[in-house]
Formats: structure tokens, C-alpha cells, sequence
């Protein structure tokens, strides 16, 4: 299948705003224990430059969330591993996600950590797409609205591709434009 790439954001972008989004997350939780949850695989690029711009101190963890179905659409269905031994009770707790999208994986991810009874839980996504928007989650951290195109880079991927492109682009199949 022909495959092409657009570029939606490019690394200066990224770089910029990230670090804005970070003096946010210091000012909003300076003297608060905070505790990042990454979501891996895609969110694992996002997270690592976000943590080098947070200054206050933070415990980190990651989890895994994964949709099966078509590559470049999602199933509905979301597996979560990495939760046993999570101690994130009393805590405040920022997830950093890579994209929002249709809302299935962030509200599986937010469902199980509620359960461990977090003093706070806020989400922070490098992207989101209207259709998140629309959902009414709590994500106080956006890098970027996009529109709802399929898109990779900067940690996201297609099959397995494309997770190290320094720059957001959207991917045009076959048969897309």
C-alpha cells in the first residue's frame, strides 16, 4: 500500500511548546507529590521531554495500553497492563498520553487509576483531536489540537513505524487523499 507523509507539526513546534507545558505542571504541582503515569508505547517520546523540562521533583511509571483491531483505525477494545504495584493512592497523578483521540483508551486508563485512589488525576496529551474535545475529559495539558487525520511521529506510529519522525505528520494511504 502507497503511503505519503504530511507534516501537521514540525520539532521546533514541539520543543517550544512542551516546554511551556511543563513550567504549567511546575506551577500547578510545586509542593505537591506528583506522579507521572506514562502510557506506553506511544506517549514515551512526549514524556521523556517533558520530564527533562520539570524541574520539581516527581515519581514516574509506566503502563501499557493496547487497541487491537485495523492499524490505522481503533477496535474499542482497550487491554491495560503494568497497574499491579502501582502506589499512586494520595498522590496527584498526571497521565501523559500521546494523542486523544476517541476517548477509549484515556477513559480505561483514568477508570483503573481511580481506583487506586489518587489525592488528584489530570491528563497531559502532546495531541488531541476534535472528537476528544468533545468528550469533556479533564486533560489540563494540550500540546496541540489537530484535525482527524491519522498521524505519526514524535512517538506515535503505523504498524509499528514511524515512532522516531522529529515532527508530527499526517500519513495519506492509498486510495486517503
Amino acid at each position: 500500500m502507497a503511503e505519503r507523509l504530511e507534516l501537521l507539526i514540525s520539532e521546533r513546534r514541539i520543543r517550544i511548546r512542551t516546554a511551556a507545558l511543563a513550567r504549567r505542571i511546575e506551577d500547578d504541582y510545586r509542593g505537591k507529590k506528583l506522579s507521572l503515569v506514562v502510557v506506553l508505547k506511544g506517549a514515551v517520546v512526549f514524556a521523556a521531554d517533558l520530564m527533562r523540562h520539570i524541574a520539581i521533583p516527581f515519581t514516574i511509571d509506566f503502563i501499557a495500553a493496547a487497541s487491537y483491531g485495523e492499524p490505522a483505525r481503533a477496535s474499542g477494545r482497550v487491554a491495560l497492563s503494568g497497574l499491579d504495584g502501582l502506589a499512586i493512592g494520595g498522590r496527584h497523578v498526571l497521565v501523559v498520553e500521546d494523542i486523544l483521540d476517541t476517548g477509549r483508551t484515556v477513559t480505561a486508563v483514568v477508570d483503573a487509576l481511580q481506583r487506586r485512589r489518587p489525592a488528584s488525576l489530570r491528563l497531559s496529551a502532546l495531541l488531541r483531536k476534535p472528537t476528544a474535545a468533545a468528550l469533556n475529559l479533564s486533560a489540563g495539558y494540550v500540546g496541540f489540537e489537530i484535525p482527524p487525520d491519522f498521524v505519526v511521529g514524535w512517538g506515535l506510529d503505523y504498524a509499528e513505524r514511524y515512532r522516531n519522525l522529529r515532527g508530527v505528520y499526517r500519513l495519506i494511504l492509498a486510495g486517503d487523499d
